[in-house]
């Protein structure tokens, strides 16, 4: 039997490959699903300060330093275009300007204002009591150790995205 190289493998290699791809599947629903759910409460959370969850995570991104909308997309891992209109959004509110950027001219940089300070303010007592539940029902340990890996993950996977042509993206 070939594997996804063309090569022969082995009935062991076979079974590791299989069982790599299974994960690789729980892993994929398993984040989606959690990405559902962090949205949805996120959702109820930002309203307390009139926001919604995407200009809750792009003024948040902002509110101690301004950055241009480019470089917030590339953190977030976002399009530029959905994360401009975001930003549009919030300066029409007036809960963020654009200020000039001395290290490039067109892009400017975003910065949050005080009434946009004030509602990231107003979000949290809804945060601090997710992030005290999550604690209470993983476990303290098991909640850093959370971060941990899914800083990894994220971190795996934007290098399997990169444009490497001996890499897993090609």
């Amino acid at each position: 039997m070939n594997g996804p190289d063309g090569a022969a493998e082995t009935p062991d290699e076979r079974r590791r490959r299989l069982e790599q791809q299974a994960l690789l599947t729980r892993t994929a629903l398993g984040v989606f699903r959690l990405n559902g759910h962090f949205i949805a409460v996120s959702e109820r959370i930002a309203k307390a300060g009139g926001l919604t969850a995407a200009s809750w995570q792009v003024l948040g991104a902002v509110a101690r330093v301004p950055q241009p909308v480019s470089a917030l997309a590339r953190a977030m891992g976002l399009t530029r275009q959905s994360v401009q209109r975001t930003a549009d959004l919030l300066v029409d509110q007036g809960l963020a300007v654009y200020r000039p950027n001395p290290a490039h001219r067109r892009a400017k940089l975003l910065s949050a204002t005080a009434d946009g300070r004030a509602a990231l303010g107003r979000l949290s007592p809804g945060h601090a009591t997710l992030a005290s539940y999550l604690a209470e029902t993983l476990g303290p340990e098991a909640f850093a150790e959370t971060a941990e890996v899914l800083e990894r993950l994220s971190d795996a996977m934007a290098a399997a995205d990169a444009p490497d042509p001996t890499g897993p993206g090609e």
